[in-house]
């Protein structure tokens, strides 16, 4: 019986210690809700600063953000300062880890 339960209490045990790792790493999981809020809030907060400064070309930016802070822009821009403008306040934004740009100048087809 002693033998039973001691199998059971470690078996117990080892469940919970791999339940514990995995709540761990569930902010790394970018479908994990509080990470993607965390990553929705800086794309937001930079898609309305790009709107307040009146970016005549925002809807052709497309701003994605990592579970890192780490901002991916991309699309196109009308001028290259557009495209400089996009990347500063990217930069500045709170939250805000690292800026990769792929943006383009394009002008108005």
């Amino acid at each position: 019986m002693k033998f039973t339960i001691a199998t059971a209490a470690l078996a117990a045990a080892s469940l919970l210690a791999g339940a514990a790792i995995y709540a761990q790493d569930a902010d790394v999981d970018r479908s994990h809700p509080k990470a993607f809020v965390k990553d929705s809030v800086i794309t937001t907060k930079i898609k309305s600063r790009l709107a307040a400064d009146h970016i005549t070309s925002l809807g052709r930016i497309r701003v994605d953000t990592d579970a890192d802070g780490v901002v991916y822009l991309s699309g196109s821009a009308h001028s290259k300062e557009a495209i400089e403008r996009a990347l500063e306040i990217a930069r500045d934004t709170e939250g805000v880890r690292g800026v990769h740009s792929a943006l383009i100048v394009k002008p108005d087809d």
